[in-house]
Formats: C-alpha cells, structure tokens, sequence
C-alpha cells in the first residue's frame, strides 16, 4: 500500500500539474484548507509564475473583494498608486497583510515592465464585496455602471438618472449595518427602495447587453469588462442584501449560495479573457457542494467550482490541498488512518498527488475522515479525491499571518 501511495506522488510543479490534465485548462483552481498560511500562498505564487512562464498564463484571480481588485490591477498593469497604497486599499478580509500577497504583487508589476499590454498579467478578485458580517452598498458598483453607459449610450434609453439612483441608494450604513446578518429585521433588503433599485439594476445590465455592437467599437475591452464587472456586482449585491432581510429557513442557504454564483459569474469572466490560475478555499472551488454549520444548522450550496466546471467541462481543472500539521493552531500529525496520515508517512514536505489514482489504490480500503480540533482547518475528505484532479500536500505549516475572520466553508462528509 505505501509504495502504491509514494507513486501517486510527483514534485509540486506546473508541469507535473499539466501532466495530470487532459489539456490545459482555461481555468486552473488551486484550493487551500485554511486561510492566513504564506507557506501556502507562497507555493501558490511559485506554481503561478511557472505557469506564466512554461503555459502562457496571464492572470491569477483570488478569493478577495472583485471591486477592490481592480485597484491592484491597475497597479501590475499601468503602475497606479504605490504598492504600500495597494495592498492597503487593494485587498479585502486582511489579504493585504500577508508577505506573500505583497510578494505576488510586486512580482506582477516588475513582470510587466516595458511589456507591451497583450503580453502583461493582469489580477482580478473574484469574491463579491463581502465580509462575514454584512455586505457593502451596492452603489459604488451601481454608479460605475451607470456613469459608463451615460458616456456612450442615449441619455433616452437610461431607465433612470444618476440622482435617482442616490435617492434611492441613501446612506451607504443603511446597508453596511452588521446587526443585520443576524437580525433580518435591520436590513434594507427588501424595502420598497431596494426593489426599485433591484429592477433598474436588471435594465442597466440589461442595456449593457443590448448596446453591445456599438460599445465594442466605442470603448476598449477593459471598459467593458469593468462595466460588465459593475453590472454583475450590482445585481448580486442587491440580491444579497435582499435576503438577508428574508425571515424562511432558506435565509443562510440563499445568502452562501448567492456569493458562490458571484464567485462564479466572476471566474467566468476572468477565464473568457484567457487561461487563469485561481485559488480560493477548498470549499468554494471543489466540483462538489459544500457544506457548513450556521446557527447550529447545516447549510449546502453548489460551490463555485461546481457552477464553474458545469460550464467548462475539461477547461476547469482542480487541484486540492491539504495538510499535515498546523501546530500552532493546535492540529497535529494525524491519525495514521486518515488520508492526511497516509501521506504524512510520505518522505518529501510537499508533494502532488495523483489523485483520481489515489482514489482508486484506496477504493478497497477506505481512509478515515479526519476531524480537526480547529475551527478554520477543513480536512481533505477522502469521497472527493476522484472529483479532484490533484491534491497538492503539505506536510507542516509554520506559524503566519492571520487574516480578518471570513466564512470558512466545509466540504461535504
């Protein structure tokens, strides 16, 4: 069993990664169990460039506010604002923080250097403008659209003017209340201005859409990629906000569910601009739903991933990661009869394994699940090594960064 284990085994590289693919994906999903890790953001930044520089890799999306995103983007690519003003204002749940985010980013911008625009790599966030404990206004992202179809559509076919929108938008704490993501009751949610608002968001996307011909000659592709950023944004956020203002048992279900199809929405857009590699948790890119405990109850939604490989097929890839040790949160060497235990026995810190393969070595003898004595560590579980195309493994992590509290999904068990 162990040597059949050690061949499932390779070095943790880009090529070794294609290797484990049909073709090369047109979006690249590296999950992690837990948040706030440089060891592992670092490999992370390691595996990007070698797909930069071996497959033809352009952009890298992560599980940051997409809003925020194209502040750092602007950065990498044209050299907007200083990198300290960037990972200040560029980042969002504390991702800022982190060495290697800062590392990643300073890489980005010296890569693009005296290269010309087709060839510079570019950073998107893909998560919505959300935190744990609420979501933003939705006018930023609802101006923004509008403002670039005031500029090049009919001032006739606008559904509304700029100062409707901000009467009906008001204060932006209305929206941004902590209290209510645990009391509905605070939301403006579902008040009669937050409809009024959901239905001239449609007809602005809608617009968008129907101007396509005439924007296509009009403005560039970045212009209408932003707009159509702002339009999906828009439209998500107010959905969002609406229920959480709802009182059904589907409340949470809804609320996780809406900000994976974000997520989606987004890594879609990000791979129809070109191959992409994209990391997030685990839970939000694995082809199976995820799972997590709210209020004491269990919550399932389609992951990210799952709505993301129904629409690429083979041109989504995803490779897990998992780990041995955490000791500083107090997750220690595993049990030897968990998959984490098996590969622990393994010799090498890291390694990539086969995972489909090692789905089918272990078919007649089942690992364990294991159980982390940590909150914000989600251990591989062993049903979805065939759904993954590889398992990145860690062995120990080293203490970190810690980021801002953001929702941890579990996997499925």
């Amino acid at each position: 069993m162990a040597t059949d284990i050690k061949d499932t085994a390779h070095t943790v590289e880009a090529a070794a990664v294609m290797r484990l693919l049909p073709a090369r994906p047109r979006l690249l999903a590296l999950g992690e169990p837990t948040h706030g890790e440089d060891t592992l953001l670092d490999l992370r930044n390691e595996l990007f460039r070698q797909l930069v520089e071996e497959e033809g890799y352009r952009t890298i999306a992560i599980e940051s506010d997409c809003m925020m995103g194209l502040v750092v983007d602007d950065y990498v690519t044209t050299g907007t604002g200083s990198l300290d003003e960037v990972m200040e204002q560029g980042f969002s749940h504390g991702w800022g923080a982190s060495a290697a985010n800062r590392e990643l980013v300073r890489w980005m911008r010296a890569y693009n250097e005296d290269r010309p625009a087709s060839e510079r790599l570019r950073f998107a966030g893909f998560d919505g403008p959300l935190e744990i404990t609420g979501a933003a206004s939705p006018r930023q992202a609802l101006t923004a659209l509008h403002d670039y179809l005031a500029t090049w559509v009919e001032a006739a076919l606008l559904p509304c003017t700029r100062e409707t929108l901000d009467r009906l938008l008001g204060a932006d704490d209305r929206w941004t209340d902590p209290a209510a993501m645990t009391d509905p009751a605070q939301s403006v949610g579902q008040s009669a201005e937050a409809g009024r608002l959901r239905l001239l968001a449609d007809d602005l996307v809608a617009l968008l859409d129907a101007r396509t011909p005439h924007l296509i000659t009009a403005t560039s592709r970045d212009d209408r990629e932003r707009a159509s950023l702002y339009g999906r944004t828009a439209t998500g956020l107010l959905r969002y906000h609406h229920w959480m203002a709802d009182t059904s048992p589907a409340r949470m279900t809804w609320l996780v569910g809406v900000r994976d199809q974000m997520m989606a929405h987004n890594l879609l857009a990000v791979a129809a601009r070109g191959p992409a590699l994209a990391n997030a948790h685990n839970g939000h890119l694995q082809r199976q739903k995820s799972t997590m405990r709210m209020g004491g109850a269990p919550v399932e939604w389609w992951s990210a991933g799952a709505l993301v490989s129904s629409r690429l097929g083979e041109e989504y890839g995803f490779v897990a990661t998992a780990l041995g040790t955490i000791r500083h949160r107090g997750v220690d060497s595993p049990p030897s009869d968990t998959l984490e235990g098996l590969l622990y026995a393994l010799p090498e810190d890291r390694c990539l394994i086969d995972a489909p393969r090692l789905a089918t070595t272990l078919a007649d003898t089942p690992p364990a699940p294991r159980v982390s004595p940590w909150f914000g560590y989600s251990p591989m579980d062993p049903v979805h090594l065939a759904d993954s195309d590889g398992l990145v493994f860690v062995k120990d992590l080293p203490q970190s960064w810690t980021p801002s509290a953001v929702p941890t999904p579990r996997t499925r068990t």
